[in-house]
């Protein structure tokens, strides 16, 4: 049996220092988004990706994989979306089993309304309290993590490549 090489103290303050950060962090963005646009980070989540995409539609597999959430979370979201009238989805025409998300009118109002207020919290937050080199070392640290989760994380086959499941 392997013995767990427990964090030093050094390890185990920065490991807490980052979690706590990531924590309050999430709240205070949150708090301020929802505050200011009515919009979830979730919903601002889901809605940023269709707004960037071509024609504001994705494939649910693919929206679901581009913010990292599990098909049912996915699924119950773009319903609640779709009541408040965000997003509408599509059936997929060569899989029935398949759909497309698409960014309404309404949707997209509600993303130029959010943008401007969220990304000012962002730079208070986060952006304008680090230097050019600790966002570069910043980012080198996230992608080799992000790297490494991806080398060992087995990929799921979430069905046919011509439409997503859902």
């Amino acid at each position: 049996m392997t013995h767990p090489r427990w964090l030093d103290e050094r390890e185990a303050r920065a490991w807490r220092a980052f979690h706590k950060m990531y924590r309050q962090l999430n709240s205070a963005i949150n708090r301020r988004l929802t505050s200011d646009s009515g919009l979830s980070t979730a919903d601002y989540e889901i809605l940023i990706p269709l707004s960037e995409a071509p024609g504001r539609r994705l494939r649910a597999r693919d929206l679901g994989r581009g913010v990292d959430w599990e098909k049912s979370r996915l699924s119950h979201h773009i319903g609640r979306m779709q009541r408040r009238g965000l997003v509408d989805r599509q059936e997929c025409p060569t899989d029935a089993r398949g759909a497309f998300i698409q960014l309404t009118e309404e949707g997209w109002r509600a993303v130029e309304a959010a943008a401007p207020d969220h990304v000012e919290t962002v730079r208070r937050y986060f952006i304008d309290l680090l230097s050019p080199e600790e966002l570069e070392t910043l980012t080198s640290i996230a992608d080799r993590v992000v790297h490494r989760i991806a080398e060992t994380t087995p990929d799921s086959d979430c069905g046919p490549p011509g439409c997503a499941e859902g």
